[in-house]
């Protein structure tokens, strides 16, 4: 009868002939976890920050629309009301809308320096699990070419 190939201790031999460095592996989910902090720490302080600016905008509306609600004697007053209502709600707009494109500009720019960063990071942890695996893998290699002579 034939005998079967053992694929396991082939599949063993193979990666023993290929060594992987898992301390490679850990560094870069270390870099890989601190970046998910890192960008939850500056995307929650900015949707706090949004949060503060939209309930400042909406206690100065109803302060505005409180104003404009109230009785008044002569018709034209009316007018004048809604018109100062208008304009308050406009300016009050304006300078909430500049608010949060400020938060925005922020997280941009944050967001472009922790990648460039973290890339950085990133590029140096590979290069030196390259250069350890090309130190092991030539290691190897001479002593296969070794034992083959």
């Amino acid at each position: 009868m034939a005998n079967t190939q053992d694929y396991t201790k082939m599949m063993q031999d193979m990666m023993g002939a290929f060594p992987v460095d898992p301390k490679a592996f850990q560094d870069s989910f270390k870099t890989q976890a601190a970046l998910g902090e890192k960008m939850s720490r500056m995307v929650l302080e900015a949707a706090e920050k949004s949060a503060e600016i939209s309930n400042k905008w909406t206690k100065e509306t109803l302060a505005q629309m409180g104003e404009a609600s109230k009785a008044r004697n002569e018709p034209t007053e009316y007018s004048k009301a809604m018109t100062d209502f208008a304009s308050a709600s406009a300016e009050t707009a304006a300078e909430n809308i500049a608010n949060f494109a400020e938060i925005a500009k922020r997280v941009q720019m944050d967001s472009v320096e922790l990648m460039l960063a973290t890339g950085k990071d990133l590029s140096q942890d590979a290069t030196a699990a390259m250069k350890k695996a090309t130190t092991e893998v030539t290691t190897a290699a001479k002593k296969a070419t070794a034992q083959a002579k």
